[in-house]
């Protein structure tokens, strides 16, 4: 009958070592190399998701029927202001929040350019995860989820406190010419659309 040697306490952990140290470095290595990891910032892009910061985008105006004229992003998407936010500091810093408010990020102000009739000042500010998130005239400015292509407004009016931004970077509640705007319908629901 043949006999097995069992290996002993030091010679198994001279190979438990190194595969453990092994085991180790991939999940660091694994860690570096995903988008986002470790930098506090967003890894995914598009509706619906939070937006990873941009090395470029054009801040344009769009004439909307309803609202005159509003600020857009990428892709002619719709920006919006949270009349919550004060000091120029987004207070939508919730996984819920952001995930329904994507914030406009860039990896630096001058990433940021204004298009013509753009009025409010340009600028960023910090976000508790360490993002640079673009704000006009002292106001961050988010994306809406619901809003899945150019031109759409689906986040307007949305708890009071969601409207549009306008030129100078200020809430536009009002409808083109003066009357006031019922919030429209949405797919946002919860209290990640406040």
């Amino acid at each position: 009958m043949r006999q097995t040697r069992r290996s002993s306490g030091p010679d198994v952990r001279r190979v438990g070592r190194p595969a453990a140290l092994l085991a180790a470095v991939a999940v660091a290595l694994a860690a570096c190399s995903s988008p986002g990891a470790g930098s506090g910032t967003p890894a995914t892009d598009g509706p619906g998701a939070t937006t990873a910061p941009v090395a470029a985008v054009d801040l344009a105006l769009r004439m909307d029927a309803n609202f005159g004229d509003v600020v857009t992003g990428k892709d002619g998407r719709s920006l919006y202001v949270f009349t919550k936010d004060s000091a120029g500091t987004s207070t939508c810093v919730t996984p819920d929040c952001v995930g329904n408010w994507p914030p406009l990020t860039v990896t630096d102000v001058s990433a940021v350019k204004a298009g013509s009739g753009i009025t409010g000042a340009i600028a960023t500010t910090t976000r508790t995860d360490g993002s640079l998130q673009v704000t006009l005239g002292g106001a961050p400015l988010y994306y809406f989820s619901g809003d899945t292509e150019a031109g759409q407004t689906n986040g307007q009016g949305l708890g009071n406190s969601w409207y549009v931004a306008s030129p100078a970077g200020t809430p536009v509640k009002a409808a083109a010419g003066g009357a006031s705007q019922a919030p429209a319908g949405s797919t946002c629901s919860g209290p990640g659309c406040y």
